[in-house]
């Protein structure tokens, strides 16, 4: 499911859970609709926070992910042998 649609979704089965509960009670109209409101403000919100954290995780794992894939190599002695991206970029270099 597509994160922009999480907070809609999540505010319309709220909404949907506040007026089967609101009519079994039989609740007047005014009330009904205030409550919905209030139920769709608060969950859109819980939703769109929920969206943030998910975002800023897949930021980090990402960072996380380029970080490991440039890690320096070492060899026996301990010298520094050069990542990926840059033994890929010193063999580009030859090839010209």
């Amino acid at each position: 499911m597509k994160r922009k649609l999480l907070p809609l979704t999540l505010m319309l089965i709220a909404g949907l859970a506040t007026v089967i509960i609101t009519f079994i009670r039989g609740d007047s109209i005014i009330y009904k609709l205030v409550s919905l409101l209030v139920v769709f403000l608060i969950f859109y919100v819980i939703g769109s926070v929920i969206v943030m954290f998910l975002d800023h995780f897949d930021k980090v794992n990402k960072a996380a992910e380029e970080a490991a894939e440039t890690v320096l190599e070492k060899d026996a002695d301990g010298e520094i042998l050069g990542s990926k991206d840059t033994d890929q970029a010193r063999s580009d270099g030859q090839d010209n």
